[in-house]
């Protein structure tokens, strides 16, 4: 690895990656983007430098030693791929009993073992918070609006719940209403588990139910390698918070990724929800 190579993205899928690079064009750094194919955007893939699988290691290990990068760095979501698929993928590099249990593990093993193997080939690995601060909530991102004592207290259960919840690798998020837990955040994202609460407040004659309340809590897992799947919210969240009737979002400070944070906190005022960042008793030191 040569010490003035570039930063090489290994690109799936939303507006992180996308972000990522206009911060290193901006800063005048040297990249490279490997998008996976059917991951990252349409916009992203026709720029990338190369388009691979998500499972071609062999490909994406190829290029990495072409390129020589100073670090690399993984952004942006990727669905997981089957047991047997990436048993298969993983066995070409590692010990196939290892990898059974590595994988067996859930997702945040999955992402380690990658991590793993990237630092075993000599690469150093690097999260988008390293490359792009500015990317990080502050301990003082507020929108114009302020959380009420019910949302507060709403917010202190979410913390609680996701707190608990870290050592089963289940999501980074959770939906809290007046102290009862509306939803949990599963494989399917935030996003989709916002379109669920939606698709709840129905009335029984299938109308829209303007029930307001609530609140997301989204927030790093204790013990999280905040090098890959680092919570992110941005402008879209927001919006899929408001069709959702929820007053309001809190973010871990320090340890979660706004987009385009002024972007994100006008659309929190004009929709009319709250933006604020918290502290998380469990990260320790934040990121400054």
């Amino acid at each position: 690895m040569k010490s003035d190579g570039p930063i090489a993205i290994l690109a799936g899928a939303g507006q992180l990656p996308i972000q990522l690079v206009r911060h290193l064009e901006r800063a005048g750094q040297e990249y490279r983007v490997m998008a996976f194919r059917g991951f990252a955007a349409t916009a992203l893939r026709r720029q990338a430098h190369a388009n691979v699988d998500l499972l071609d290691l062999k490909t994406i290990m190829g290029l990495l030693d072409e390129w020589q990068p100073k670090a690399v760095s993984l952004v942006g979501a990727v669905r997981r791929p089957g047991f047997s698929a990436l048993l298969g993928a993983y066995s070409l590099l590692r010990n196939r009993q290892e990898v059974k249990e590595v994988i067996a593990r859930g997702d945040d093993q999955v992402l380690r073992g990658a991590v793993m193997l990237l630092e075993e080939r000599g690469h150093k690995v690097v999260g988008a918070h390293e490359l792009a601060p500015g990317l990080v909530a502050p301990p003082t991102l507020q929108g114009g609006l302020l959380p009420s004592e019910d949302d507060r207290r709403a917010i202190a259960m979410g913390l609680d719940v996701l707190n608990s919840l870290s050592a089963f690798d289940i999501g980074q998020a959770a939906i809290v209403s007046r102290e009862h837990v509306l939803a949990i955040e599963g494989p399917e994202g935030t996003d989709r588990m916002l379109r669920r609460i939606r698709a709840l407040r129905q009335t029984w004659l299938g109308l829209r139910q303007r029930e307001k309340g609530g609140v997301l809590i989204k927030a790093a897992k204790r013990g999280q390698d905040l090098r890959v799947d680092m919570p992110t919210i941005g402008p879209r969240t927001v919006a899929e918070a408001a069709r959702a009737g929820l007053a309001g979002i809190a973010v871990g400070a320090g340890s979660t990724l706004v987009l385009d944070q002024e972007a994100t906190l006008r659309t929190a005022d004009r929709l009319g929800l709250f933006l604020v960042a918290v502290d998380l008793p469990w990260m320790g030191a934040r990121i400054e």
